[in-house]
């Protein structure tokens, strides 16, 4: 018959008086059953940095899972007037000014690049000629540039106004 070590809890034969594997002395009378690893002891968790912590079962959701406003402020901006819409009809961020701000800031600067888009393509369509390439590229380039600029300032939490859509952003935001 095979009996386990108590301290490892590895195989050992009937007959050994100690532990092949952690050297531990065997008892005589120790009876053969399986082995059950002792429970961990708080202090020898904290000094085994490679022994994972014991977790508790997962409790659920946490009560408020909101974003911070300079975080959510950040997210109107990425789908330009899409995701300014969302923020706007989402519940927590449509109450807070500083998103509502950048919320409505993003729709209008998106609109913007809307309307310059079509403006340019109809004055290459008017006019052809080599500058279209270069017209286009320039407002892509505004208009990445200026998302991530929007973007950047609205997470370090400041209120940046563009020149003109920054005051009607603003007076949309005032309204609530």
């Amino acid at each position: 018959m095979t009996k386990f070590c108590t301290q490892c809890g590895a195989t050992v034969s009937d007959t050994a008086r100690f532990c092949n594997k952690c050297g531990n002395k065997m008892l005589p009378t120790q009876p053969t059953e399986t082995y059950q690893p002792p429970a961990p002891q708080a202090e020898e968790m904290r000094q085994d940095p490679y022994q994972v912590p014991y977790s508790p079962p997962y409790p659920g959701p946490a009560g408020s899972t909101d974003l911070k406003p300079n975080i959510a402020g950040m997210l109107c901006y990425p789908l330009s007037f899409i995701t300014g819409i969302v923020f706007l009809i989402l519940t927590p961020y449509n109450k807070d000014s500083f998103v509502r701000f950048h919320a409505y800031q993003s729709i209008f600067f998106g609109v913007a690049m809307f309307i310059l888009n079509i403006l340019l393509g109809i004055v290459t369509i008017v006019t052809p000629g080599f500058l279209d390439g270069l017209l286009f590229t320039g407002l892509r380039l505004l208009a990445l540039g200026g998302t991530g600029w929007l973007m950047y300032q609205a997470y370090l939490g400041n209120h940046f106004k563009l020149p003109v859509i920054g005051d009607m952003a603003e007076n949309q935001a005032s309204k609530h």
